[in-house]
């Protein structure tokens, strides 16, 4: 338990140094008053009355509990970001534990608002992301992918889409550091074949250059999501 703290506390030093998308704090800090009690809203959080400021308002229990990976994908993400914990409003950085079970999948997805770097405590994952459309359209996007350990550590870049699977017997186990309070995620599969209302049939037919019959099975499919 102790090597694991150690972990986090590092990968959290790690991503405060790191440039975030969030702007910087005014303040010592801004705890974020919840959505449904807020009067107005704002690009982000407004702040809670400092002297109703408590402690509780920086503090998140359980992220040594697993998560139930239960489910098609085999893994569960338990997020710590603005919205489980209002204390990082405006400190531009959360973390995230992902529990997967043998074999299971953090599947293709994006940060819009944040780098993410994880480090491995527990199983053997593979992990890679694909690099944004080259300037030159001969060119095909770029795929890098490594094999993780326990201990080991890998970054991905804001906004590009990335993954990680989990190739051993065993259950597996990292922690992510996140360069902002809310990266947002962005599940490819689940936007593209998933939306409500779903995105027209013939502009996917046209994107994927398949039938439309292949299109609607997948539209038909229940996508499931992790976090």
């Amino acid at each position: 338990m102790a090597v694991r703290l150690l972990i986090v506390v590092l990968l959290i030093s790690l991503v405060s140094l790191t440039h975030a998308s969030d702007p910087a704090p005014l303040q010592d800090f801004c705890v974020a008053v919840k959505d449904d009690e807020a009067k107005v809203f704002v690009n982000g959080k407004i702040c809670k009355d400092p002297n109703m400021v408590s402690a509780d308002d920086f503090f998140f229990p359980g992220l040594n509990m697993p998560g139930n990976t239960s489910n098609p994908l085999g893994s569960k993400v338990t997020p710590v970001n603005v919205n489980q914990l209002p204390g990082l409003n405006t400190l531009g950085i959360s973390l995230v534990r992902i529990d997967y079970a043998p074999y299971g999948l953090n599947p293709p997805h994006t940060h819009p608002r944040g780098t993410e770097v994880i480090v491995v405590v527990e199983g053997t994952l593979y992990v890679g992301f694909v690099t944004s459309n080259p300037a030159d359209p001969n060119m095909k996007n770029k795929l890098f992918t490594k094999t993780l350990y326990p201990g080991d550590v890998f970054v991905f870049p804001e906004g590009l889409i990335h993954f990680q699977f989990n190739v051993g017997k065993t259950n597996a186990i990292v922690f992510v550091g996140l360069s902002s309070q809310n990266p947002g995620v962005i599940t490819i599969a689940n936007v593209v074949f998933g939306s409500d209302p779903p995105i027209n049939l013939d502009v996917l037919t046209k994107a994927f250059q398949v039938d439309a019959n292949v299109i609607k099975y997948l539209q038909g499919q229940f996508w499931w999501n992790i976090d």
